[in-house]
């Protein structure tokens, strides 16, 4: 047996079992561990356990076991409750252990008992995830779910900004006060859209197994901040300067998920003396390397040649442009590309008065909005995930599509996929009759009927009404799935 596993199930025979530990966590030098029952702890015998350096009592029990060793004891207690670090422990994992009379485990000793816990409880999660896809959702589900009180929170006040900038850019509000009141919204509301990709290089560096600070640290280098427009860094196969923020969100997952296999292979192999120091160094230099010179790159990759497809879609024109454009774009924001977008709606405001492209991108965000309301219907004995919906539906009618793009669609796939039908459908109607065009940027939801140039904005709100419906029918019918239909509490 190991040091680190011999040292991980001393400490649990000294402090009641996996069976009272609710909680386990670590810092740089100790574990830490939430008790369920303090009183079943012998503080005295965990002093004693070889390998613990020192025991400190507080809201939780925080035992010094040294850097790099911390990691790995914490990592061993965690498989043993069946739950990743930082998840609480369920009730039914220590029922597990409680229920289970003498006669059944034949005297077996807890540190026994322990590993066969920690075997069934694998066991277990390996048959209800037994498919790379069903693993892939459950892991874009850990990654974004915990995100979705930000994101309705801020999507909310994205929508108010929204509506109060368009009727800023209408001509019905004016003044410096008005002005300098939506500042203030979108400066609060920037604190999750901004940074977004540190949120999520943070959770989803708890999915993989690596360290959350680090996930946040190639997270936060994806937005490439302090590059000058002076002395940019530059894409290392087109010589073009990187954008910030390019590869997205579904990059910096893949960027942490490349950091989890680097760091875990490194404490394997790094001494535990200097495992904190070499090991997080080598993690961050190397997969930072890896996002920026390749990961980035290849998303600029996939955008240039994108704006070529777009560049000849628009050219074809009609409703197969529309049905096109609207369908793909809730990807483009996944993959964090629509900013290619942002300098073509310029240039045609610029030439023309009006950017034709805007309002049939604006149909993917409907789309998603029928797809929400399916949802709610279909899955509404799961409180959890109606719970989320109620909060992000109302921002998704105002053109803020993050909630439900990340709390809802995307971590269940396929009504991400008839999220996108539906916006193809209402794409398709713009398409069809052409010449519907915004006079400036905004967001994408029922308020840009402020915005659409020369009263068509009846045409408009034709198109928002037909990704609604089809949004709706698609997923009601097709994309949703079973397991999300099952009874949760929220």
């Amino acid at each position: 047996m190991s040091k680190e596993k011999d040292l991980a199930l001393g400490i649990l025979s000294t402090v009641g079992g996996i069976q009272n530990v609710e909680l386990i966590t670590h810092c740089m030098t100790r574990v830490r561990i939430t008790l369920r029952d303090e009183s079943l702890a012998s503080v005295e015998e965990l002093k004693r356990v070889p390998g613990v350096l020192g025991v400190i009592e507080e809201s939780t029990l925080q035992i010094i076991v040294g850097p790099g060793l911390v990691e790995k004891v914490s990592g061993v207690i965690a498989n043993i409750s069946g739950v990743d670090l930082g998840e609480v422990i369920p009730l039914q994992n220590v029922h597990a252990i409680q229920t289970n009379p003498p006669s059944e485990t034949g005297g077996i000793s807890d540190k026994e008992r322990a590993e066969q816990l920690a075997a069934q409880n694998k066991e277990k999660y390996k048959e209800k995830n037994n498919t790379p896809v069903k693993n892939f959702l459950k892991s874009v589900s850990n990654i974004f779910i915990p995100l979705a009180p930000a994101f309705v929170a801020a999507g909310l006040l994205a929508g108010i900004t929204s509506v109060i900038g368009n009727f800023i850019t209408a001509g019905h509000l004016s003044g410096e006060g008005w002005a300098q009141f939506n500042l203030i919204l979108n400066v609060i509301k920037n604190g999750i859209f901004s940074y977004m990709a540190i949120f999520v290089g943070i959770n989803s560096a708890r999915v993989f197994g690596a360290s959350p600070s680090l996930g946040g640290v190639i997270g936060g280098a994806t937005l490439l901040t302090g590059m000058k427009p002076e002395l940019p860094i530059h894409n290392l196969f087109t010589g073009e300067p990187l954008i910030a923020g390019q590869g997205g969100i579904i990059g910096v997952v893949l960027a942490v998920w490349i950091l989890s296999l680097i760091e875990k292979r490194l404490h394997k192999i790094m001494p535990n003396s200097i495992d904190l120091i070499v090991t997080s160094f080598l993690s961050v230099i190397a997969t930072g390397l890896l996002t920026i010179f390749l990961i980035m790159p290849f998303a600029g990759f996939v955008a240039d040649n994108l704006l070529i497809a777009v560049n000849w879609i628009l050219s074809v024109g009609g409703a197969f442009a529309g049905f096109f454009l609207g369908g793909i774009w809730l990807v483009m924001v996944m993959l964090g590309l629509h900013h290619i977008m942002t300098p073509i709606h310029i240039e045609l405001i610029a030439q023309t008065g009006m950017t034709i492209l805007l309002p049939i991108l604006a149909m993917a965000g409907a789309g998603q909005v029928g797809a929400g309301l399916a949802l709610w219907i279909r899955c509404r004995r799961n409180k959890q995930l109606t719970g989320i919906i109620k909060g992000a539906l109302p921002v998704g009618v105002l053109g803020i599509g993050e909630p439900l793009i990340y709390g809802v669609t995307l971590p269940l796939g396929k009504p991400f996929v008839t999220a996108c039908l539906g916006g193809a459908f209402g794409g398709a109607v713009i398409g069809y009759f052409g010449n519907v065009g915004a006079m400036s940027i905004g967001a994408s939801g029922i308020e840009m009927l402020l915005l659409i140039a020369d009263g068509k904005w009846w045409v408009y709100l034709l198109g928002l009404i037909t990704a609604y419906f089809f949004g709706f029918i698609c997923t009601y019918l097709f994309g949703t799935p079973k397991e999300a239909r099952e009874p949760k509490e929220s």
